[in-house]
């Protein structure tokens, strides 16, 4: 029973630094902060890309933060973040105006800690979750606090 309080509260923590950071940049992205303005016109995806990658990250915020969509609102934070840590290895740099990379580590940040979620909610992921179930003899699921599965 401890292994599955363990995995919960280790999920929920991790769960609410991602919200938590997607939806602390969402202000400069819907505000047109100068910062965010310059990324997105370095990637020739402005106002659009801005505004939808803004839209994207609420969705992952509110997915993450709800018990039966986490899993969902953790791939879809993936997906973001991929995206923005590319963008960064490949046409922003890793310090974006003199930030000391400090997005760039945002990003990396929220990335693990959607993949850690993944992980400890592996069984509760859409399609494929299943295999993992019977393949890995998993302790607990983490759907409700401390409910063991085996």
């Amino acid at each position: 029973m401890t292994t599955c309080k363990t995995h919960s509260t280790i999920s929920w923590i991790l769960q609410i630094i991602a919200a938590a950071i997607l939806l602390q940049t969402l202000f400069f992205k819907f505000t047109g902060a100068e910062e965010s303005v310059y990324i997105f016109r370095t990637l020739g995806v402005e106002p659009w890309g801005r505004i939808g990658s803004g839209v994207m990250e609420l969705i992952a915020s509110a997915l993450l933060l709800i018990p039966g969509t986490v899993t969902w609102g953790a791939l879809l934070s993936l997906g973001v973040m991929s995206g923005a840590i590319f963008s960064h290895l490949t046409k922003l740099g890793i310090i974006v105006q003199n930030d000391g990379g400090l997005l760039f580590a945002l990003a990396v940040t929220v990335f693990g800690c959607s993949a850690l979620v993944l992980f400890f909610r592996r069984e509760q992921i859409p399609f494929i979750g299943s295999r993992f179930a019977s393949a890995t003899g998993t302790v607990c699921a983490t759907t409700h606090v401390g409910a063991c599965n085996r």
